[in-house]
């Protein structure tokens, strides 16, 4: 296996994001959202957006590679006290405690190759630095191997469910939450 890494994405990396993005989308998510709204994620608003992210500096977005090959992406920046979230362990719930994972995707032909955990614990290691404490992830509810990932990684679902228009029907997305205090096995 070619060495594997994390790094911080830079704009040469916005193309291959958009590619992961949408390639995962459309192939875990095609009965889940409208084939109109999965053709977004290719469009030019799509790359300038993600030029946006990584520009930002706010925030990070990081890219997983395998030798020269881009393989998954992670966004995260510091998040507001989720409503009615309670924290995993001890009462922080003040600003800057807690961190919201935006986007973690791996293309489906790079998975359990150990690059989503890098991700994760990557930018759980950076967000513990800038003061965070706890972590969330919105994801589909029907969206099973997600729901395991983030498990394995002790974050759990904490009962609130957010149901988002695609357009052509309702995406219902569960709120995933746990502790930033991760570590690579």
């Amino acid at each position: 296996m070619a060495t594997a890494t994390v790094h911080r994405a830079t704009a040469a990396d916005v193309d291959e994001i958009v590619r992961i993005q949408s390639g995962t989308w459309e192939a875990a998510y095609a009965t889940l959202v409208p084939a109109e709204a999965l053709a977004q994620l290719r469009s030019e608003e799509a790359h300038k957006a993600w030029t946006a992210a990584v520009e930002a500096g706010h925030g990070q977005v990081l890219v997983a590679t395998e030798g020269e090959w881009t393989v998954g992406f992670c966004a995260a920046s510091i998040a507001m006290p989720p409503e009615q979230a309670a924290p995993p362990t001890g009462p922080t719930l003040e600003p800057g405690a807690w961190a919201e994972i935006s986007a973690l995707l791996v293309e489906p032909r790079w998975g359990r190759r150990g690059h989503g955990g890098r991700l994760l614990a990557t930018a759980a290691a950076s967000l513990r630095e800038a003061g965070a404490v706890y972590g969330l992830a919105w994801v589909p509810e029907a969206d099973e191997a997600s729901r395991r990932f983030y498990a394995h990684a002790g974050w759990e679902p904490d009962g609130t469910v957010r149901v988002l228009d695609t357009g052509a029907g309702e995406l219902r997305e569960v709120r995933i939450t746990g502790s930033l205090d991760l570590r690579l096995t």
